[in-house]
């Protein structure tokens, strides 16, 4: 998993509420456990204007010219604003790996799916929570300003204005706060006691060699 510490991109508005799993990456598009190939899928339903699936080619399918993040000014964003309970509905850790192979590396919003919110976490997207004038804020002057950047502290724990005028404290546990900023999954956290794995599996086979059966002939 990537390292976050220091993060800044373009910011993208999504207003609108309840934003779910299914809109983030259509149903169709689950069959692969592949971490990778769901970001040109990215909200496929909201995106183009044909129905998308699995292994299309996307280069030249219509695109809907409504669709926020169609507009050229967003195309390179990295950081989406959205509004209350962003990524409700169903559980699929697709949502967050559509979300990071499309460009994106922060959601700010005022809630979370639970599940969704505990997912992204686990792939290297930071959730932040922010207050829903404070999202308010956020998304007047992303539409108001074209190339509006926000940077993103993870040490300091802050989201921070272009031009450094202003900063919005958030709040993150502080375990998983250790686990991006070290670029650790689950995975990577149970491999740093490998060694003690090993050693353990080695003194286990010496002292009970009848739960290794195979290894006896």
């Amino acid at each position: 998993m990537e390292k976050f510490t220091l993060h800044t991109g373009v910011a993208a508005p999504m207003d609108r509420a309840n934003v779910d799993t299914d809109a983030i990456i259509p149903k169709q598009f689950l069959k692969s456990i592949r971490r990778t190939g769901f970001g040109p899928y990215l909200f496929d339903a909201w995106r183009y204007l044909d129905e998308g699936q699995p292994e299309m080619d996307c280069t030249n399918r219509p695109r809907n010219p409504d669709f926020i993040l169609n507009q050229p000014r967003y195309r390179d964003a990295s950081v989406l604003v959205a509004r209350k309970n962003f990524g409700c509905g169903s559980s699929r850790e697709h949502a967050p790996w559509a979300l990071l192979e499309g460009g994106f590396r922060v959601v700010i919003a005022p809630s979370y799916g639970d599940i969704f919110f505990n997912n992204s976490f686990k792939s290297g997207l930071l959730p932040i929570v922010l207050a829903e004038a404070e999202v308010d804020r956020l998304l007047h002057d992303i539409q108001a300003f074209p190339g509006f950047r926000l940077t993103i502290d993870l040490e300091r724990q802050l989201v921070i204005w272009p031009d450094q005028s202003k900063s919005l404290p958030f709040e993150v546990d502080a375990f998983r706060k250790y686990c991006l900023m070290n670029g650790l999954d689950d995975i990577g956290l149970t491999m740093r006691h490998a060694d003690k794995i090993r050693d353990f599996e080695q003194a286990r086979r010496l002292s009970q060699p009848w739960l290794f059966p195979l290894e006896l002939n």
